[in-house]
């Protein structure tokens, strides 16, 4: 509770910062080439491992290229490490980076049919499980998956079950930790895998 709390000042401290500098959508279009290989010209990616970046906040699409660029410069001293998107970040300049990303969040999110999805993650989606010291993620994340992005927290609604789950045990291992006040990972510990599969496939569900 303390770590959400100190989040929710983030929001206070977004809305009463002066404005931040804004992205061009068309010149973003133009260099989002390379990066349609893996995420789709339009951000929805067809493979399942990588994740659909349409419809996402500019400002966590932003501050995951920078953390992937600063991984690079510190060999992974810093931000998030990432064998290949910390080579794609490295050459971009902010300008790039602001662009890209307002590209990528003008975009819609196309959501695919999920099956056979258990009642588990709706279960721990939307109220936790307080036995086991697990805070509902709608807490951040929203009743329907859409996030803050003045607080940093990312759309997950619609994304592909896999990359959640993949994230999800990267937090959990500690593999992954740019996150807020370490908050995930805090989360993501007391995870079990069939916790991490049901949340991966219910948040892929919302539409």
């Amino acid at each position: 509770m303390k770590k959400l709390a100190l989040a929710l000042s983030v929001v206070i401290a977004a809305i009463s910062s002066p404005a931040i500098a804004e992205g061009n959508a068309e010149a973003g279009k133009t260099k989002i080439i390379v990066c349609s290989a893996c995420h789709g010209m339009d951000g929805n990616s067809m493979i399942d491992m990588y994740p659909k970046l349409a419809g996402q906040h500019a400002t966590y699409l932003q501050k995951q290229l920078h953390d992937f660029r600063s991984a690079a410069q510190t060999g992974g001293k810093d931000g998030r490490m990432d064998p290949i998107m910390s080579g794609m970040a490295m050459p971009l300049s902010d300008q790039d980076i602001l662009d890209i990303t307002a590209y990528f969040s003008s975009q819609v999110i196309q959501v695919t049919e999920a099956k056979d999805v258990p009642e588990l993650g709706a279960k721990l989606y939307k109220g936790g499980d307080v036995s086991r010291g697990i805070t509902a993620c709608m807490a951040c994340h929203g009743p329907d998956g859409k996030g803050a992005e003045l607080a940093g927290f990312p759309t997950l609604a619609g994304q592909h079950a896999n990359y959640i789950k993949i994230q999800l045990t990267k937090f959990r291992e500690a593999g992954r930790h740019n996150d807020l006040n370490g908050m995930m990972q805090d989360v993501a510990k007391k995870l079990s895998d069939s916790d991490i599969d049901a949340l991966s496939k219910y948040l892929s569900s919302l539409k």
